[in-house]
């Protein structure tokens, strides 16, 4: 039952340069949080190499800016920057929310 595709082509084992080969982010603006590892990076990165201006809203600025320079280096023109966001403190909170208004960009992908 858990190796079967469903409607979409789609399974457990599909990865997420599977699900969005042939689709365009060119043009959009996301903010993922927690993209210094694991799922959030990964997410980061495929955002990214779909040509989406991504927005890493992470706590711990190092890592973020070694998965930032590895996502570059995997792709070549990508639009990465590294915004500090501690989803914990609500002051934290505010000031992302001040400094992403202050960008100018729009909201087109929250993750």
């Amino acid at each position: 039952i858990f190796s079967r595709k469903g409607a979409s082509g789609f399974s457990w084992a599909s990865t997420a340069d599977q699900v969005t080969a042939g689709i365009s982010a060119a043009g959009l603006t996301a903010i993922v949080t927690g993209a210094s590892s694991g799922i959030g990076a990964e997410t980061a990165r495929v955002l990214a190499a779909r040509g989406a201006h991504v927005v890493m809203a992470v706590r711990n600025l190092a890592a973020a800016e070694a998965v930032r320079q590895a996502v570059l280096a995997e792709t070549p023109g990508g639009s990465v920057e590294v915004m500090e966001l501690d989803l914990s403190s609500l002051a934290s909170v505010r000031n992302f929310a001040a400094d992403f208004a202050a960008t100018g960009l729009p909201l087109n992908i929250l993750v």
